[in-house]
């Protein structure tokens, strides 16, 4: 049988991205514990920002300000997180539609199991404790004490 040959292969995109004055307010703003969506002509705030209406691919202007505690609309649970994930201990994948806002945000939600999330659970933001201008500002979502609103 012949000598079979391998080499290692990484499949990798590296590119650098630009941002865009809404991505950096939005990203400045995460860094002062702020979240800033953006109004579209029929009203509807999306969080996170765009430059442009998904429905109609309009340029977007004026960014407002929305609360960082919201709703969960889905969930998944990760029992077994990888290397580079926002928590090290199992977590829920969360769609979060915060107040003000109506789209959501993917973040991680951290749970003490599958069991206490649920869909239209009430949580809020984790603020990481450096801060960066990056997503990972918001360390991850929590659920909000008992007889929040």
């Amino acid at each position: 049988m012949p000598d079979v040959l391998t080499a290692p292969l990484v499949v990798e995109f590296p590119f650098t991205r630009s941002l865009g004055p809404v991505l950096s307010a939005f990203l400045t703003g995460l860094r002062e514990r702020v979240v800033l969506g953006i109004r579209t002509r029929d009203g509807r705030v999306l969080v996170p920002p765009a430059e442009y209406d998904p429905a109609t691919g309009e340029d977007l202007h004026g960014l407002v300000r929305t609360a960082t505690t919201g709703t969960v609309t889905t969930w998944a649970w990760n029992p077994a997180p990888r290397r580079g994930q926002p928590l090290a201990t199992p977590f829920a994948w969360v769609l979060v539609r915060l107040d003000g806002a109506d789209t959501a945000l993917l973040h991680a939600l951290d749970a003490p199991g599958p069991d206490a999330v649920r869909t239209g659970l009430r949580v809020r933001v984790r603020w990481a404790e450096h801060r960066t201008g990056a997503i990972t500002d918001i360390a991850c979502f929590e659920p909000c004490p008992p007889g929040t609103p």
